[in-house]
């Protein structure tokens, strides 16, 4: 509650400051404030104080994302201005105000507001990564998502949450009088009796109970509901709905409805738009630098055998939507039977010479950034796979069509680490299954750059290729 009314001066004391600066800097130093000025900002201050708490400024930001909140902050307050320039309007009191202090105002104090905000959270991030302003919490659920939650915890210190005990939902006496392992807590006590572990939440005044329990356990959510229904305890459910789904899960709203998310893409739109750019601008440098040497493969096939110099091939993209992919081409012409595809062997007769050395060296895979720079590929991404084996092996690999919830990619984590070239058994599938659905649930922009340099530094040799 203190916290909450220091907030609140302070941010009326940043709307007056900002008021301030503007004015000094378009009436130099002037402080002969005009009464619309006054006003403006009096309607400012007031505003702030009823529409920020609508907009949840106030409300605790442990353990949520600090991009989404300063988002919150900055709507809250150009809804604050946009109200107060009606009322300004609405009274004809806007023909006396300068614009441009308007602005500046407007400006001055947006950022005050949130560069406050942003300290603020920082600073108890850092106090919490010390052990300072923690919220105990008590876990309630079988012990391998516990785990699970445990690791998570001791990853994200500044997030303020600390555990303290485990109700063991599995049965596995066993493991109760040993604890389970926690790096900031030491042993975590783990309990199997059910009026044990509430009367202990009461007893120790823990802060937050989550419910890691599946979806099916209803009748323990309800009993937990039931039984804390005159306690002041947090109580959450974080849904074990890991045998459900291959990706990490999140909530939506949808139809004003609080929505979990079980096999959507697990990246967003604004998330991939460093992806997006990147994918452009590098593709479009590639193709100008390397434009010499595509021509001089080109050359070299069209004087070595008949045909075209590209090879094109229909694949699934994002979401599964088919798109025309290049190659240079590197077999002699042949016909294939319909919805069969022969995948090249050591020694292939349809392979040329020239296609030979491309296919090792991975220079048949160079066209494939004009389909990066039409917006059909990503640099960094899954490879993508010809659409007879897509329907041979998404029956006999699990996860396997998860893996075009994103766009695919010339290179990927797949790929530098060893699972390059034609795959001749389920076995190598499902491990190159195993490491697309690893890039795709751990993605960051940062991770695309590693995969990159990693493949400049380890050459596109493919031993594996014929």
């Amino acid at each position: 509650m203190m916290f909450n009314r220091t907030a609140r001066c302070l941010d009326v004391a940043f709307i007056v400051a900002g008021g301030l600066i503007a004015h000094t800097m378009r009436f130099s130093s002037s402080l002969d404030f005009s009464d619309t000025e006054k006003l403006l900002i009096a309607f400012n201050c007031v505003l702030a104080l009823l529409l920020f708490p609508t907009f949840g400024v106030y409300e605790t930001w442990r353990g949520k994302a600090l991009p989404a909140m300063l988002a919150r902050v900055a709507l809250a307050w150009m809804s604050v201005v946009a109200t107060a320039l009606l009322l300004a309007f609405t009274l004809h009191r806007m023909d006396a105000v300068s614009r441009l202090w308007f602005a500046y105002s407007t400006l001055f104090s947006g950022a005050l507001i949130i560069v406050s905000k942003c300290v603020v959270y920082l600073a108890l991030r850092v106090m919490r990564s010390h052990g300072l302003n923690q919220r105990t919490v008590a876990i309630v659920g079988a012990q391998g998502f516990a785990r699970t939650l445990l690791a998570h915890l001791n990853r994200t210190p500044g997030q303020g949450f600390t555990p303290v005990c485990l109700l063991d939902t599995s049965g596995n006496e066993a493991l109760h009088a040993s604890g389970l392992g926690n790096a900031r807590s030491g042993r975590l006590p783990v309990l199997n009796d059910f009026d044990e572990f509430v009367a202990k939440v009461r007893a120790e005044g823990i802060n937050e109970v989550w419910l890691a329990l599946p979806l099916s356990e209803e009748h323990t959510i309800y009993r937990f509901v039931h039984a804390m229904r005159h306690d002041f305890v947090n109580l959450r459910l974080i849904p074990d709905t890991r045998s459900m789904t291959l990706f990490n899960h999140s909530m939506t709203d949808v139809a004003g409805l609080p929505t979990i998310n079980l096999t959507t893409s697990p990246v967003s739109t604004l998330q991939m738009w460093p992806k997006l750019l990147f994918d452009r601008c590098f593709a479009a440098a590639a193709l100008t630098a390397l434009a010499p040497l595509l021509i001089g493969i080109a050359i070299a096939i069209k004087a070595t055998s008949k045909g075209p110099v590209l090879f094109t091939q229909f694949r699934k993209g994002a979401d599964g939507r088919p798109f025309r992919i290049y190659k240079f081409r590197s077999m002699a012409m042949h016909t294939e039977h319909d919805g069969r595809v022969t995948q090249a062997t050591r020694n292939d007769p349809r392979v040329t010479k020239v296609g030979a050395f491309l296919r090792r060296t991975s220079l048949d895979e160079l066209p494939q950034f004009l389909n990066v720079l039409f917006g059909q590929m990503s640099v960094v991404g899954p490879r993508p796979h010809a659409i007879e084996h897509d329907d041979l092996y998404k029956d006999l690999v699990y996860g396997y069509m998860s893996r075009y919830r994103i766009k695919p990619g010339i290179t990927g984590w797949a790929q530098v680490n060893g699972y390059r070239g034609a795959t001749t058994k389920v076995e190598k599938m499902e491990s190159r299954v195993k490491f697309d659905l690893f890039y795709i649930n751990n993605w960051s922009f940062w991770f695309d750059i590693k995969i990159v340099a990693i493949t400049m530094f380890k050459g596109f040799i493919n031993r594996n290729a014929y």
